[in-house]
Formats: structure tokens, C-alpha cells, sequence
């Protein structure tokens, strides 16, 4: 009976901890992004953070560096799976790096991670991210990304475009439900 009853009382105490009671957004884009994508990105990841997730990046520079420096800047939590051995690859702006030596597969580990995935430009790196959340059935939110089409020539509608950062972060926590769930206490 008190083996059931710590049971009980570690898994409500698994669902309201820091890890469980936020959403986690990935931010992914090229490495090497021109001035005006990584502003935007910049922006996303304050946002990000503004809204009490946790960033998730592929740890590298360009967009993801970025992101990283509007969440950490805001005062948010920033992840990136890296896809060499070592930690000193990641940018600066990361709370926790983890070298996963899995090249550029670790792109499917960033995605898993997610809640939701926001593409912010993108080469063929971010559309194979695009392309493994459409698949897990994870959202995908753009902003100056990919535009899908089918082989038929019908657009795919898979990714929900967005105008702003502030609206690409909106979409993506509304997708998940997040804006139904209490504000994050941590």
C-alpha cells in the first residue's frame, strides 16, 4: 500500500514540476542567416520566453543563435542538441548544450523535443525539421519559410504561416492548447 501511495504522490508531483508544466517551442533555420532572419528570430525567442517556454534549438549560430540570444535576453530557458561530440560548438546563448554526435539526424531529436516547431527561413536542414514534425504530427509554424506543395501541384497547407514573432508564437501554443492551461508558476 505505501509502495502505490508514493506512487501516486510522484507522478502528481511529475505533472506539476518545472519540466512538465511548460511548453517547449523549437526555433529552427539555417546556421548562416542574413541580418534581417536573424532579427526576426531574435524576436521569436523573446517571445518564446515571454510566454514561459522553453526554447529548443539545434544549438548552433544563424537562426538558432539568435533565437537563443531574444530568450536568454528575455530571461527564458534555452536548449540545444548539438549534432557534434562536443559542447563547444554551441552558441553562447545556451543554458544546456547536448552533444548528441548524431550529425545533422539530431534535426529528428529537436523536433521530438518540441511541442511545436516555428521555421524561421530555412534551408534544406529546416525543411527536413518541417518534414519530421508534419510527420509526428507536431505544428509547424513559418515565418519567411518553405511553402509546400504536394506532387499533384495542390498546396499543402501543413505549415500555418505566420506575420510577426509575436504571432508565429501565439500560433504555435495555440496549436498545442498551451493558451488553455494556467500561466507557468516557475
Amino acid at each position: 500500500m505505501f509502495a502505490t501511495n508514493a506512487r501516486v504522490r510522484d507522478s502528481a508531483a511529475l505533472m506539476t514540476s518545472p519540466v512538465t508544466s511548460r511548453c517547449y517551442l523549437a526555433v529552427v533555420g539555417p546556421s548562416r542567416a542574413p541580418v534581417h532572419l536573424a532579427d526576426l528570430a531574435r524576436e521569436v525567442g523573446a517571445a518564446v520566453a515571454g510566454a514561459g517556454a522553453v526554447l529548443v534549438t539545434g544549438g548552433l549560430g544563424g537562426i538558432m543563435e539568435a533565437a537563443c540570444r531574444g530568450a536568454r535576453s528575455a530571461g527564458g530557458l534555452t536548449v540545444g542538441l548539438l549534432p557534434g561530440e562536443n559542447r563547444s560548438a554551441a552558441n553562447p546563448w545556451l543554458d544546456v548544450a547536448i552533444p548528441t554526435g548524431l550529425g545533422e539526424a539530431r534535426n529528428a531529436l529537436v523536433v521530438r523535443a518540441a511541442d511545436a516547431v516555428i521555421a524561421v527561413g530555412g534551408q534544406y536542414g529546416t525543411l527536413s525539421e518541417i518534414a519530421l514534425a508534419l510527420k509526428a504530427g507536431k505544428p509547424v509554424v513559418g515565418l519567411a519559410t518553405w511553402q509546400l506543395t504536394r506532387g499533384d501541384g495542390r498546396p499543402d497547407d501543413g505549415i500555418v504561416a505566420a506575420h510577426s514573432a509575436i504571432d508565429a508564437v501565439a500560433h504555435a501554443l495555440r496549436l498545442v492548447g498551451w493558451n488553455d492551461r494556467p500561466a507557468n508558476p516557475v
